[in-house]
């Protein structure tokens, strides 16, 4: 059973603020609203796993979040760069701020290889995308969180 109660865990991005790999927002009225309400923790897990903004976009090669979370997929940018360890290590904190606060759900942004829930890019950095969850989404579904993407409440 996903846990229910506490804080709603949501990515900066859709909260706001400037994150995204491009610098830019990725503004949704629904979860501005939901900020008004109160009891959101805005979190990014590209930069909670030491990644500056603006950066160069990145796609999970050779399986999904859950793959990468067991070594045996990476996260790369077009130009071959990994970002392996840092979206890891970005996945683990959100984690950890979302036990510390209590959370029980998350709103991520859909098909980032972080926060991307139920469809993800495939690798190949041509808009194809596949079945998967990203990093961040694999390691909170695995802990028992209720997950979403900006589309499940539009």
């Amino acid at each position: 059973m996903g846990r229910i109660n506490g804080p709603l865990i949501i990515s900066a991005c859709l909260g706001g603020v400037p994150c995204a790999h491009n610098g830019k927002p990725r503004t949704s009225s629904v979860v501005s609203k939901l900020i008004q309400k109160g009891g959101v923790v805005l979190i990014c897990p590209e930069e909670l796993g030491g990644l500056s903004t603006p950066r160069a976009p990145s796609e999970i090669t050779g399986g999904s979040g859950e793959d990468v979370l067991g070594g045996e997929a990476t996260v790369l940018t077009k130009d071959g760069s990994n970002l392996t360890s840092q979206l890891v290590k970005g996945a683990h904190e959100v984690l950890r701020i979302a036990e510390s606060v209590g959370a029980g759900r998350a709103i991520l942004r859909l098909r980032s290889p972080s926060c991307g829930k139920g469809w993800i890019y495939d690798g190949t950095f041509t808009g194809t995308l596949r079945e998967g969850n990203g990093v961040t989404a694999a390691l909170l579904l695995r802990s028992g969180f209720e997950v979403f993407t900006e589309e499940d409440l539009e």
